[in-house]
């Protein structure tokens, strides 16, 4: 689900990328010192930091939200789930391997009946091939298990599967909302040249993506320059954007493991093992 906290963690890793193109490791685009952050900074150390030539910039949600809800509330497949658990199939036995995450399904179709088990997030490859074990046991199957292994003696029609579904997302409501963008620097140079690496790069991004898998709609809403005449050291620039971005809902959808599906007007893929 997203929120402001989201908008401006996305924020401050393309700000980040902005100013250290070749990685924290290397020297910043700028040549200081660069932090960026979330919120405000912090008076003593943005002091220190500005004697010692780094430069701040800090990333912060305004305070006024405009409800722009207009969207229908349908759930919409955004990405599919890595598909990080395998399995090898010999004429009777089934071999497990890899890692198990939440939205893959473990199956097998014996003699046409279907069995499905729904990976968890903390299962292993051995405790997939138990719990599909337990399944087939419980139907009256005669099952070897062992390790990550399991074999069906004498099925005549054996096949075993694991598929992965995607994340789904229904948008729930829909919101406007200023960023601000505030560099703090000790001179003037690094604050014009990091502020047009940034400014540019944001306007040049029209969509940034989220951690929820939605996307912010980013425009430019303003700048403003501060010379701070009571302290020669501190040199500011905030420039405002505009996010236009979604509240969402999230769930796995499965994909099929043994059945048929429409491919066409005129066509139909019939699976072999589907009852």
């Amino acid at each position: 689900m997203a929120d402001q906290s989201d908008v401006e963690s996305a924020l401050v890793s393309i700000i980040a990328n902005a100013l250290y193109p070749d990685g924290t490791a290397a020297p910043s685009a700028v040549g200081n010192t660069c932090r960026v952050y979330r919120g405000a900074p912090v008076s003593p150390t943005l002091d220190a930091d500005l004697a010692a030539d780094v430069l701040h910039v800090s990333v912060l949600a305004g305070s006024d939200v405009k409800n722009v809800t207009r969207y229908p509330r349908v759930w919409q497949n955004v990405a599919p789930v890595a598909a990080t658990l395998s399995v090898l199939v010999g004429a009777d036995t089934a071999s497990f391997s890899g890692v198990c995450a939440v939205g893959q399904l473990a199956g097998a179709a014996i003699n046409g009946a279907i069995f499905a088990y729904a990976v968890q997030g903390n299962d292993s490859p051995a405790t997939v091939a138990s719990n599909l074990a337990a399944l087939l046991r419980a139907a009256g199957w005669l099952v070897d298990y062992a390790g990550a292994s399991l074999t069906v003696p004498g099925a005549e029609m054996f096949t075993v599967r694991v598929v992965h579904g995607a994340l789904a997302l229904q948008e729930i409501k829909r919101q406007n909302q200023d960023f601000y963008i505030t560099l703090w620097c000790p001179e003037p140079a690094s604050r014009d040249l990091a502020s047009s690496l940034i400014d540019r790069t944001l306007a040049t991004t029209q969509f940034i993506a989220l951690a929820d898998g939605s996307y912010a709609r980013m425009i430019y809403a303003g700048s403003d320059v501060q010379d701070a005449n009571a302290d020669a050291a501190l040199y500011k620039r905030t420039i405002r954007y505009r996010a236009e971005y979604p509240t969402t809902l999230s769930q796995i959808t499965p994909a099929m493991l043994f059945g048929s599906s429409s491919v066409s007007a005129n066509a139909e893929f019939v699976d072999t093992f589907n009852v």
